[in-house]
Order: structure tokens, then sequence, then C-alpha cells
């Protein structure tokens, strides 16, 4: 029989903390009620298409469908997917729709301009002509009353045994607020995206690292409550969806080097202002940011020195890039 070896209690930790890419630990189980997914099958809508009913015997029976939107509008045979899912304030029946093609956007007129966008903590972004977009930091304003509700769940939680009606009414405002604040979240990113995509033809962003940056513990609740992520799906998503070009871009050393001159300054975070010693530049640090992210995506599609005195790029050279690159005007680029 092979000696069998004797495991030490702090071997297994060590186990977690290789250096393997994925997640490690112990798997964290989720409750399988939280989305139910059908296809062509096992749903039929009523003749007014007001009502739902599902035909696979698992006792959803028929639902009343509230909502704006116009589901009449689309034919049967055009519903390729039906979910339930499970929020906080309710459940929600969505639709999953194949297009066609008559029913996609135009695209918008050109408005033959370019942008480079810097996001941050102090201002959510600084694009190149130096506008800034303040962060509404939705988290950090609602983060005491979060907490009290927490507190409040906490106390009425009884461990081993079966929870109490107050319990579970206090776990729901909880989880209602969290839904709240993830929604006003996505609001603002989709309304600052589409904004930028209705004004520009070329948008051109960091491809950040975020899963890394949100390891500092010291910014991760600040870099969380931004939403950068979020940010950047639906910036892509307007842009696939309206025509217009958008590209991300290495963030090495957009915020040191000079956008006049090119020569690096050092500069740590507290040092908000762009002085360089080389030419006298001088700028917000965010802006000179974004002026070096713009002129990186423009040197992506084949064109480089195109900015002005101003930091501005000529309309002639933003149409023409956009007829260089034809029918794609949407780089793929990784997710985060």
């Amino acid at each position: 029989m092979p000696p069998y070896r004797t495991i030490t209690s702090n071997e297994e930790p060590d186990n977690c903390q290789n250096k393997v890419k994925g997640k490690k630990g112990y798997p964290k189980f989720k409750k399988h009620s939280r989305s139910v997914e059908y296809k062509v099958s096992g749903w039929k809508l009523s003749a007014n298409k007001r009502h739902i009913t599902f035909t696979d015997k698992k006792g959803i029976g028929t639902l009343k469908l509230i909502g704006s939107r116009d589901i009449n509008y689309y034919q049967p045979d055009q519903i390729k997917r039906v979910r339930i899912l499970n929020r906080a304030d309710g459940y929600y029946v969505q639709f999953c729709l194949k297009l066609d093609p008559r029913d996609r956007v135009k695209p918008l007129t050109p408005s033959q301009k370019a942008t480079g966008i810097d996001v941050g903590l102090k201002f959510f972004l600084v694009d190149s002509e130096g506008h800034q977009i303040d962060c509404p930091n939705y988290y950090r304003k609602a983060e005491k009353q979060l907490n009290r509700l927490n507190r409040k769940k906490s106390k009425k939680y009884r461990k081993g045994k079966k929870q109490s009606r107050n319990y579970h009414k206090a776990r729901k405002r909880y989880a209602r607020k969290h839904l709240r604040l993830s929604r006003q979240r996505e609001e603002f990113v989709k309304s600052v995206a589409l904004r930028l995509v209705k004004s520009n033809d070329l948008i051109v962003y960091e491809n950040l690292n975020i899963k890394g940056m949100v390891k500092n513990r010291h910014l991760a609740k600040s870099i969380t409550d931004a939403g950068w992520s979020v940010f950047r799906q639906w910036l892509e998503y307007f842009g696939d969806k309206y025509g217009k070009l958008t590209i991300a871009v290495s963030p090495h050393n957009t915020s040191q080097n000079c956008s006049n001159c090119g020569q690096k300054v050092e500069k740590s975070l507290s040092t908000r202002t762009h002085v360089c010693p080389h030419c006298g530049y001088t700028d917000c640090r965010d802006r000179n940011a974004a002026l070096n992210i713009l002129q990186k995506g423009l040197s992506s599609v084949g064109r480089t020195q195109t900015l002005n005195a101003s930091g501005e790029i000529p309309s002639w050279l933003v149409g023409e890039i956009l007829l260089a690159n034809g029918d794609s005007m949407n780089e793929e680029s990784p997710s985060l």
C-alpha cells in the first residue's frame, strides 16, 4: 500500500495563491432562480401580446406584460429567446429579437469631429477639447444609507434557523437599494456614451486593465463606483449602432508624455497640471492625456501629427479617416 503524505493546514491556502489565471479558491454557488431561458418553445404570446403563457408545465402559468416597449411591432418568428429575470424589485421578461435590416437605425450624419477621452476619478472623463464631466459618485453618496440597511438586515438574521419575514423584508430593501444604484450608474454612462457618439465620428479611449486596477484597495471602491467597464460597453455598442468609429489604445504613458512635444514628463497622481520643461507647454493633466490618447488613435489608423496648435483635428481629416475605414466602423477590442 503506498504511503500517504501528511497535508498541513497551510498547504490548501497556498494552492489558492498560485499565480494561475482564472478563478481560484472554493467555488461560490449561486441560486438557480435568478433567470430562466426559453428558446422558441415553452412559451406563447396572447393575441394582443399583453400576456405570455409558459407551457412547459413548470407551474409559471400566464403573466401579464407591463412596460413601455411595444412588442406588437415585431413578428413572433423574430423572437429567438425569452428570459425570465429575477431582480430585487420583481420579475422581468426579456425578449431577444432577430432584427430585420430595415429595423436597424440609420447611421448619423457625419459630424466631422474626433475626440480622445481620459476617464478618471476626480472627473468621470475629460476629452481632448477640455470638456469635463463630473463623477456622480452614486455609491459614495448612498454609502451611509446602505450601511444602515445592512445593519438592520444583520440584526434580524438568525444563524441555523429559518429566517423571519422581517429578515426577508430587510434583505429585499437592501437589495433594492443596490439595484437602484446600479441602474442610476448605467443610465448615467449610457447618456454620456450616446452624447459622445452623436457628436463625434471618431472616439478614442484607453484600453484599461480594470480588473488589475481594482486590486488597489485604496482605489477599488471609487473605480467600481465610476462604472468605466459599463461605459466602454455602451460606447462600443452605440458606435456600432450609429456607424461611428471607436478605438481602444494602450494607456502607456498617456498621462506622462507631453502632447505638444512628445517628451516624457514624470508626475505623480497628486500633480493635476502638466507643465513641460522641454517646450513650456502647460495644460490640465487630464486634457493632456486625452490629447495623447487621440494621437495614438490617429496613429493606429495610419495618421500622425494631425493636431493643430489648439489641439483640434481638422474636419477634412476625420472624413478622410472614416472613408479609408470603409464599412468597418467599429474596431474590435478585447472586453474588460
